[in-house]
């Protein structure tokens, strides 16, 4: 089957791990949608992923998650790279969702670590993969979450799946020094595969080592400033670069509800609802909005502006 040409000049730089907007009876908000796509291309960034963690993925009714896909792909109009995550617990559920992504528009079908298996030897976890993979109609990318899931997929696992060719992105989040090397072992022997780190807290040492861009749950709002540690990083500017990534921490440390992240989703859709793109702040998981979140983000909204609004008053 023919697959999708991607821009490969899209494949780097910033990706944003897109929330999804909900209305107060927790359906997809198909005129929020928009605006979030619109506000992303203002801060320029080159690819979504829909329906990943951030984007509560995990917590979408299907029928929901073809509304988000399909309103974004027809919003886009081919600005953007769309990528959808297609995980489940089985090689022939992923089957499916890939199936139906690509009916929706999407670009790219990103899989991460199931969240249910039994029986997780390393021979079925190849094969969990690689059953999806090999029979994709998408080019397909890795979400590699480390320690992070219930599942862990170790560097053998990853190896094997990163040689695919049907394999042209990886979203690393793992923050484990032998997947990083495990993946950047893979692009030297297939040049075009495309590495972006996922640890938004710390995008210049993944620069450093030679990472293509992120790929960040806070790119909605952080985009733009990611942009200009890559822009730093890429001049050899690396005390910039690093000034410039204390400043992004300040700010996500805010929205998230400091270190504990205990205001996660609830935080940055308030912050998006108050930059007028969001309707509403409601969340699957429930996070909370607490009086301290909504202070700290007031304190975002008037210091940091010029990130959060680029190009106003252009």
């Amino acid at each position: 089957m023919k697959r999708p040409k991607l821009d490969n000049s899209k494949m780097v730089g910033i990706w944003s791990a897109a929330p999804t907007p909900l209305t107060d009876d927790m359906k997809v908000h198909v005129d929020d949608v928009k605006r979030m796509v619109d506000h992303h291309i203002r801060l320029g960034i080159n690819g979504l992923f829909l329906a990943g963690t951030n984007g509560e993925g995990p917590w979408l009714p299907d029928s929901e998650r073809h509304t988000l896909v399909k309103t974004v792909v027809k919003h886009v109009q081919g600005e953007l790279i769309v990528a959808v995550q297609v995980t489940d617990n089985s090689s022939a559920r992923i089957r499916d969702k890939i199936k139906f992504a690509c009916e929706d528009g999407a670009d790219i079908a990103v899989i991460a670590p199931p969240d249910f298996f039994l029986n997780d030897t390393l021979p079925n976890l190849k094969k969990h993969y690689l059953d999806a993979i090999c029979e994709s109609p998408l080019p397909v990318g890795i979400y590699d979450r480390g320690n992070f899931g219930n599942i862990y997929v170790n560097a053998s696992v990853l190896k094997v799946i990163y040689a695919e060719e049907n394999v042209v992105l990886i979203k690393d989040s793992s923050m484990n020094p032998e997947h990083a090397q495990t993946a950047l072992a893979a692009r030297k022997k297939r040049p075009g595969l495309k590495i972006l780190n996922g640890n938004e807290f710390n995008c210049v040492e993944y620069l450093e080592m030679g990472y293509d861009g992120f790929l960040l749950g806070g790119g909605v709002f952080n985009g733009y400033l990611a942009g200009k540690i890559l822009e730093a990083a890429k001049s050899g500017d690396l005390c910039l670069a690093h000034r410039l990534q204390k400043r992004m921490n300040r700010i996500m440390y805010a929205v998230y509800g400091g270190k504990k992240i205990s205001c996660w989703l609830s935080g940055e859709k308030k912050l998006l609802v108050e930059m007028g793109i969001l309707s509403t702040w409601k969340n699957f998981p429930n996070y909370p909005l607490t009086k301290s979140c909504i202070r700290a983000i007031e304190r975002v909204l008037k210091n940091d502006a010029d990130v959060l609004f680029p190009l106003k008053g252009k």
